[in-house]
């Protein structure tokens, strides 16, 4: 997500949460603080299909944010969108990644406990009278065999590991390294 997706991103938002709803001020401080990853997706036509945000600060990492627009939904972009917010939990070190769902949207639940996500608390009105959030929890795993940039410690945390560079296409007839 960059700044010129904030106004459909809180259009999106006003239209999926309601009165929750961030503001675009909140997600413009989010994409301005440390730790912070937020994602869109959009169609081919530039239409804002869903976005994702998360938070790490030391073990713990949080999916702040995670919606599609109803007329997306049924396509895999919320496992996509979870994906990125667990991949950004697992760079960051990340040993836990937390969020909280309202209880009674049951595809979101289930969602997350595809994901390996399990419920840990229930917080009573949360969304408003009535409306109760589920606080749930993934662990991260890290790969164990990962090597440490610039030791070939094959014992090295993965969380030491930053993702790989792409490749640049060799050129015809360029000598190779």
């Amino acid at each position: 997500m960059r700044w010129w997706d904030v106004a459909d991103v809180a259009r999106l938002e006003a239209d999926v949460f309601g009165p929750t709803a961030w503001s675009a001020e909140l997600f413009w401080s989010e994409l301005a603080a440390a730790g912070r990853a937020f994602w869109t997706a959009r169609s081919a036509t530039g239409e804002l299909l869903g976005y994702a945000g998360a938070a790490s600060a030391g073990a713990d990492a949080d999916v702040q944010t995670i919606a599609t627009a109803p007329a997306a939904r049924g396509r895999g972009l919320g496992d996509a969108l979870l994906r990125a917010c667990e991949e950004h939990a697992e760079r960051l070190g990340a040993t836990a990644l937390l969020l909280e769902v309202e209880a009674g949207n049951a595809p979101a639940v289930r969602l997350y406990e595809r994901h390996g996500f399990e419920r840990l608390a229930r917080r009573r009105d949360y969304y408003g009278p009535g409306a109760d959030a589920l606080v749930m929890r993934r662990r991260v795993e890290h790969d164990p065999i990962a090597l440490e940039p610039g030791t070939g410690d094959p014992g090295a945390p993965a969380a030491l590991i930053a993702p790989a560079a792409p490749i640049a296409p060799r050129a015809p007839g360029a000598p190779t390294a």
